[in-house]
Parts: C-alpha cells; sequence; structure tokens
C-alpha cells in the first residue's frame, strides 16, 4: 500500500465522549466550545438538553477533565446504571406522592456526594479545617452509614439502597446530636419522618461550607453533574418520577447551597420534553437546548480533523484535498452535512465512513464522489436503524410507519400520506393496541415531524425539528422526508412521477447512420415537422414549470427533469434521417403523449395544493399531449405500451 500519511492519518473522533476522552482526541482540540457548554460552564444554567448524540456527554466530558477548558473546582458526576435506575424508580414513603418521595432520595444522594467532597476538601485546602467541627460531623455522619470515601457504599446502587433503608427507616444522626428514635417519633409519616431526618443532613453540610468558607467566592464550587439517564428511563410513570424527582432535588439543593455546589443535569430532549408537572414552568430559566447549525458542525469537522492531523490543517485543504469539491452537482459540505440530522454523532460518523471506504476499502490517497456517495448509503441505513432504536421507547411503532414512505417520492403531501395510512391502520392499531390514539394521521405526522423524519414545508423553506418550535399546524400540507433517511427508504426522487424511459437506441442515432449535414433535402418532411412539434410541446411544460413558482423546488426540478430527457432525445434525431434510424415519428409522438398523459394524473392524485400552480403544470401536459396526438393524427392505440412507462 502507499504510503498516505494525510489521508491515513485523517480521523474526526469517536462517536462517544467517552472513548474521544479516552484517546485523546476530545482534549487534544476536538472539542467545539458553543453556547451550552458556555452556559454550563459559567453556572448560568443548569439543565442541558439535547437529542441523541448532540454533544451533552462530551459537554460533561470536557467539564470532567483537569486540562484546559475543565472545571477548576471539585466535580462529581453521577451516571446512573440500571440497578440504580431500579433502586430509584421503586423508592416509595408513605404519605408523600412519587415524585416528591423520589426528590428526598436524590436530595440524599446530593447530600452525600457534597459532604464526602468537604472532608476532603478540608485536608487539602484549608489549613486545620478537617478539624473544624461541623466537617468532623460529616465525617462521623460518612463513616456510621457507610458513606465514608473507600467505604462499603462504593457502587452508586449500593448506596443508593442504604439510603432507601435510611429514609424509610432511620439513619444515624447522631454525627449531629440527634437521636433517631427519641426526636423523630413524633412525625406523622414515613414521609415526614424522612423529609425530617435529610433536612438534619443537609443542614450539617451546609455548615461545613459556611464553617469553611467555600461559598463560591474564595475557590470555585464543587460541580456535580447527572448524566446518562436516558439508560435507565422507561417512559413508564415511575420512570417519569425519577426524572421529575431529580429535577426537584436539584432545584432545591441548588436553593439550599447557594454559590457552593453547582448542579448540571444532562437531559435527552425527548425525555425532559414527555414530562408533565406542576413545578415545570419553574425550570424554564434553567434551561440550555443544544443546538447545531451547518457552520457549527462544519467548524467541528475542522477542529476534529485538525486534532487527529495537526494544527496546520486548514478549512479549504479540509475540504479541497481530502474530499472531492462537488458530490452529485451539489458542495460537498452542503452535500455531507445537509444529510445529517443536526448533531455532532451523525457528522463524525459520515465523515469517518467516508474516509474508511476511500482509504481502508479501496487505498485511496483522496475521497472520491463515489466514496462519499457509497458512504452516503451506508450512513442512511445506519440512521434509519438508530430512529428505530433512539425513539423504541416512546415511540415502539415508528419502524412500522417507515414503509409507508418506501420506493417513492421524498415529497408527500397530507393528502398522500392519508391515502397510504389508511391501508396499513388496521394492522398498526392491531399491533400496537395501547398506541391506537396516538396512531392516527395528525397523531403520525406529529410524531415523524418530532422524531426529524419528517419537514413540513413553510413558504418557500422546509423546516425540521429544532429548526422552529412550532408544531405542524392543521393546514399545513406538503411534508419531505429528511435527507439523511432517502437513501435508505429508495425516496431519492422528489415526487412519486414515472422517469422517462428513452424509446430510442443512443447508439445507433449516435454512429451517423444518417447521411452528413446539408446533404438532405432542405425542405421539412412531416417527420420534421412533428418532431418539432414534440420540441415545442416540451418547451410550453417546461415554461409552464417556471412559473409555478410555488410548487417546491425539488418537484419542479423532478418535472423538469424528466421532461428535459424527452427534449434531449428529440434533439437527437438527425433533421431528416428518424425513418433511417429507426424511428416510427407517429408512433413516437402517441408514446410520449400518453407520457405526459400520465405525469399529469400523477401530479394531480399526488394532493399538492393548486395554489402552488400544479393544477395549471397538469393542465399544460395535458393540452401539450392532446396537441400531439392530433399531429400525429390520432389517439393512442395499442401500441402505446412499447415505451414512455
Amino acid at each position: 500500500m502507499a504510503d498516505r500519511p494525510g489521508l491515513a492519518q485523517l480521523h474526526f473522533g469517536r462517536e462517544d465522549a467517552e472513548r474521544d476522552v479516552t484517546e485523546g482526541l476530545l482534549l487534544r482540540g476536538g472539542f467545539l466550545s458553543n453556547a451550552a457548554y458556555r452556559g454550563a460552564l459559567s453556572g448560568r444554567k443548569m439543565l442541558i438538553i439535547g437529542r441523541k448524540g448532540s454533544g451533552k456527554s462530551a459537554i460533561c466530558m470536557q467539564l470532567m477533565s483537569d486540562g484546559e477548558g475543565g472545571h477548576r473546582g471539585g466535580k462529581v458526576l453521577v451516571t446512573p446504571d440500571e440497578a440504580a435506575g431500579e433502586e430509584i424508580r421503586r423508592f416509595e414513603l408513605q404519605g408523600l406522592p412519587g415524585d416528591s418521595a423520589k426528590a428526598l432520595i436524590w436530595r440524599y444522594v446530593f447530600a452525600v456526594h457534597a459532604a464526602r467532597h468537604l472532608v476532603d476538601h478540608a485536608k487539602g485546602a484549608h489549613d486545620g479545617g478537617h478539624k473544624a467541627d461541623a466537617v468532623k460531623a460529616l465525617a462521623r455522619f460518612l463513616k456510621q452509614n457507610g458513606e465514608a470515601s473507600g467505604g462499603g457504599g462504593g457502587r452508586l446502587v449500593e448506596r443508593l439502597a442504604q439510603a432507601a433503608r435510611g429514609l424509610q427507616t432511620s439513619l444515624s444522626l447522631e454525627a449531629f446530636g440527634v437521636k433517631a428514635s427519641v426526636d423523630l417519633a413524633q412525625s406523622p409519616s414515613e414521609g415526614a419522618r424522612a423529609a425530617k431526618q435529610l433536612e438534619i443532613v443537609e443542614q450539617g453540610v451546609t455548615r461545613a461550607f459556611r464553617d469553611l468558607g467555600c461559598d463560591g467566592a474564595v475557590h470555585p464550587p464543587l460541580l456535580l453533574m447527572v448524566d446518562q439517564l436516558e439508560q435507565v428511563w422507561s417512559a413508564e410513570p415511575d420512570s417519569n418520577s425519577m426524572v421529575i424527582g431529580l429535577l426537584l432535588a436539584a432545584k432545591h439543593a441548588a436553593s439550599l447551597y447557594g454559590r457552593a455546589v453547582r448542579f448540571l443535569l444532562f437531559l435527552r430532549a425527548d425525555i425532559y420534553d414527555s414530562l408533565s408537572f406542576g413545578e415545570g414552568d419553574k425550570f424554564h430559566g434553567d434551561e440550555l437546548r443544544i443546538t447545531w447549525t451547518e457552520q457549527a458542525l462544519r467548524e467541528l469537522a475542522l477542529a476534529r480533523a485538525q486534532a487527529s492531523v495537526g494544527a496546520e490543517l486548514t478549512e479549504e485543504r479540509l475540504w479541497k484535498e481530502f474530499f472531492p469539491q462537488l458530490v452529485g452537482g451539489e458542495e460537498i459540505t452542503s452535500h455531507v452535512f445537509g444529510r445529517c440530522l443536526p448533531r455532532p454523532r451523525d457528522a463524525i460518523q459520515f465523515l469517518n465512513l467516508c474516509q474508511e471506504k476511500a482509504w481502508l476499502e479501496h487505498e485511496r490517497d483522496r475521497i472520491t464522489e463515489a466514496d462519499v456517495v457509497q458512504a452516503g448509503r451506508q450512513f442512511s441505513e445506519w440512521k434509519l436503524k438508530d430512529l428505530t432504536s433512539e425513539y423504541l421507547v416512546a415511540h415502539p411503532f415508528l419502524r412500522n410507519l417507515f414503509p409507508l414512505f418506501q420506493n417513492t417520492g421524498y415529497v408527500v403531501t397530507r393528502a398522500a400520506l392519508a391515502r397510504r395510512f389508511e391501508a396499513a391502520a388496521e394492522t398498526l392499531h392491531h399491533d400496537f393496541p395501547a398506541y391506537v390514539n396516538a396512531l392516527t394521521l395528525p397523531g403520525i405526522i406529529d410524531v415523524l415531524y418530532g422524531t426529524g423524519f419528517l419537514g413540513v414545508r413553510r413558504g418557500n423553506d422546509v423546516v425540521y425539528a429544532g429548526d422552529d418550535g412550532l408544531p405542524i399546524q392543521s393546514h399545513e400540507t406538503e411534508f419531505q422526508v429528511h435527507p439523511c433517511f432517502r437513501a435508505a427508504l429508495g425516496a431519492t426522487t422528489a415526487f412519486d412521477l414515472r422517469r422517462y424511459e428513452p424509446q430510442l437506441a443512443g447508439a445507433r442515432i449516435a454512429s451517423g447512420s444518417s447521411g452528413p449535414p446539408g446533404s438532405g433535402s432542405s425542405s421539412l418532411n412531416r417527420d420534421d415537422r412533428l418532431l418539432m412539434q414534440l420540441a415545442r410541446s416540451c418547451h410550453s411544460i417546461l415554461a409552464q414549470v417556471g412559473r409555478a413558482v410555488a410548487l417546491t423546488r425539488d418537484v419542479r426540478d423532478e418535472i423538469t427533469v424528466q421532461v428535459t430527457c424527452v427534449l434531449d432525445e428529440v434533439n437527437r434525431i438527425p433533421p431528416g434521417a428518424a425513418a433511417s434510424v429507426g424511428v416510427d415519428v407517429d408512433d413516437y409522438l402517441l408514446t410520449t403523449a400518453h407520457y405526459f398523459t400520465g405525469l399529469a394524473a400523477e401530479l394531480r392524485a399526488g394532493g399538492l395544493e393548486e395554489g402552488t400552480g400544479v393544477g395549471e403544470v397538469a393542465g399544460r401536459m395535458e393540452e401539450e399531449a392532446r396537441r400531439l396526438r392530433r399531429t400525429a393524427g390520432g389517439s393512442y392505440g395499442s401500441s402505446g405500451d412499447s415505451g414512455g412507462a
């Protein structure tokens, strides 16, 4: 294999932040600071919300790092596994609703982490601080309850189990001068007793922060983060209560500990948006949603490429030397990033796949257009499967909706989708009886839009979820499958139009079987006049398409492509030589007229609104088809099956 250090070294990183950190790429400059990171680092926001793969864990890993860009103070990361999640989900307290009970166990987790941090911090950062009464009380509390650093409660699930038992019965609070059996005996309920015990622990933590002067002014605060809740979420009421309890606990603890502790919760957008609780409106000011533009993804790609190849790599060199400038006539960055959902993981996967196709599979020293196209097909298949997995919990029927869009145009109207859904509704309702209320036409449109599978046409633009906060409106009738999924579905053309199949043998026409130009008669024969009429019909239709400015551009382009194919074939027939190259002009005109009539019928049946000009385009096609039949001297007969379809 030839030495290709440039392309061989080019790598855009791993799809998951944890491996990126392990391999060092993220820390060598592959991380791109964005609004979500700056909001998290500054402490202005507490909830970092984004779709799967949007970079939540990358922000978390960057803050956890000790290098440049990391949080300078103490930091704790809580990532519940399934066992820990189950412990929280099933935690209950008599006298308290589920959300409030689960908030108590999260508050206990936060208090213990803060206490452990204070005990360790006092030894190293405060001369004699570990001798302070409040710190010694925390150390005794942790030891008595099995929570001391390096103690028996090492794993989160074990600490949660201990916390649950303590809150449901009694914690050892002697370190704070409280004997549970005496001081808490009068609590009216299990929930009230647990809340009172927890308040004593939290007061002990608050006192230690105050006595040490750790209020965020002397040194950075303790950063306490929770990530990867999606690993333990199941869309069941107990799971929702687990997340709501976390939000309530973080809000309470942030107020209680003030500037001494900073909380960051990384939540997947579909989980957060599914929650409904009375306190929800109080969190809007804490929210920060991760959004990515094409320009931001380009900057991310360059930063990661530089981290692998070298800081001297320029944007121009990346896209001109490593990649082809055009793919299918489209500029390379528009082609790549336009086929990704707007999130880093998708961009990283697609770009790495392009590199692998060129270097690993084909041993090339640069990526070709064919490599990008081949990578795009595989990437599209990945993303269609990934979308199913991402929403398997919330929308288990999602995969069963994809056949409604297979092997058809990627522009779909509400009317056309209604016909397809009607044919599939009975099966969907049978297979997913618990989701019958969601499996309606408006319901599936909302789901497909919310997941990013469908975009909606608004004016001259197609808007996808995340671009616009406005949900689908009842009057909106035209949608498009996201470019990310089109190749996997076989939906690579805008509209479900019959493609024009050439009727003539190109090789025979190009062989020069007719005489040289000018060797025949200068007067037009009948065949030439008929072919000129066919060309005029094509130009007339194309002009009408050009005037339909309200028609979706992709649909307009698709019609133009098919009609131009007809025109190009007509123009290739040598003047005065139709018969000599085997063209029966009468049959040719009648077959083409039939093709135009079929296109018009497909356009009318597609459900596009009349206001787009589609009716005028279809009418022009029908009119030109009638003119061609009259010109040829007859109606379309039995010979019509020989071409055009």
